[in-house]
């Protein structure tokens, strides 16, 4: 979305509903090909007058779409009451520093057992579905070779298909801490012992991978194939996450240490490409990013440019990526959780931070 003299924006419709949007408001029409069967058009229209502006800001707002135009509206409107003016986020995001943002790389822990190994495996599996989902060509893979480090590829992404894939994987993301946290919420009520602060770091873990889906939605709007998919992926890995964290907890979070790691790839890799330029509507200083976004990351003034925003992304997947690989080391019936513990006074062992371990702490390391 670019809310300034013309309108730069992606829309993901149908060639009859491109054709009827391109007679309106669009004088520049150029296609391109997805793997979700519909047709990706950018667009380039003229600013709207202010008679109109209330139905076309809804069409500038999103990136693309499927839905028709006359049809298009803010997925999540304010609730406008009588007395409440807002609610903020129930976890305010912690905040990150430039140095530690662009700290963030992308790392792969290498599996010390078979069961680690079949996990990494099934990430792979994931991604590779995903790759089909997205529509990703050969000339636009990473190094297969190197596929969690490497993010250099022959032909860069469409804006298009990175909302497509961002969308498809926070609806997943948010999963692994919600399930874990409820299930070691209801063992904590069962054995009446206490949980020593899991559940509030997984919850807010899926707390946060939420806020990253509903900031992309604030820019796109998914049609009924993107939903039908997100419906089956959602029921398929909530109840594979269901069984495999009643069967092994440490396995478990050392998938979605291997699955964030891939999120920490994805985002390096779209860092990348904005910043050589191969994604001009992102490059554009112009650009504005969703209010939500700014909210939520308490981003500053000249720090909210869709750069700015991905990489505040990215390192949030890096801390998940430590938490989750340095959880899956400890012996979840009886260790704290290191990340929210207030540690003795020795200035050799104070509270870790997950993003600057990539293959997460060891044992001895944070509990001793």
């Amino acid at each position: 979305m670019i809310s300034a003299r013309t309108s730069n924006s992606i829309c993901l419709c149908s060639p009859k509903q491109a054709a009827r949007i391109t007679k309106t408001v669009v004088p520049f029409h150029q296609p391109y090909s997805t793997g979700l069967g519909c047709l990706v058009a950018l667009r380039l229209g003229s600013a709207v007058s202010q008679s109109s502006s209330h139905h076309h800001q809804a069409l500038q707002s999103r990136s693309f779409s499927t839905t028709r135009d006359a049809h298009l509206k803010d997925f999540f409107p304010v609730k406008e009451t009588a007395y409440i003016r807002k609610t903020p986020p129930a976890w305010p995001h912690p905040g990150y520093t430039e140095e530690e943002m662009l700290a963030v790389v992308p790392q792969h822990r290498k599996p010390g057992s078979v069961s680690e190994w079949l996990a990494w495996k099934l990430v792979r599996l994931c991604r590779w579905g995903t790759d089909i989902a997205t529509g990703i060509k050969p000339e636009q893979q990473s190094d297969k070779s190197n596929p969690t480090t490497a993010v250099a590829a022959q032909k860069p992404l469409t804006e298009a298909q990175w909302l497509v894939r961002f969308i498809f994987l926070e609806s997943i993301a948010g999963v692994p801490g919600m399930v874990a946290g409820m299930l070691r919420h209801l063992e904590s009520l069962r054995r009446l012992k206490r949980d020593n602060g899991w559940i509030e770091t997984l919850l807010e873990e899926s707390y946060n991978e939420r806020m990253h889906l509903l900031t992309f939605m604030k820019m796109c709007e998914p049609g009924w194939f993107m939903k039908t998919m997100i419906l089956g992926a959602q029921g398929v890995f909530f109840n594979a996450m269901f069984v495999s964290y009643l069967i092994s907890p440490r396995i478990t979070h050392r998938f979605v240490g291997y699955l964030e790691e891939e999120a920490v790839h994805t985002y390096t890799r779209c860092i990348r490409e904005i910043e050589h330029g191969d994604l001009p509507k992102w490059s554009d200083p112009n650009f504005q990013i969703p209010d939500l976004a700014v909210t939520y990351w308490r981003m500053p003034e000249g720090k909210r440019t869709m750069r700015d925003l991905i990489l505040y992304i990215r390192a949030d997947e890096a801390v998940h990526r430590g938490v989750n690989h340095t959880l899956s080391n400890l012996n979840h019936k009886e260790d704290p959780n290191p990340f929210v513990s207030d540690y003795k006074s020795d200035a050799d062992h104070q509270r870790p931070n997950p993003a600057l371990k990539p293959t997460g702490f060891e044992r001895s390391e944070v509990i001793g």
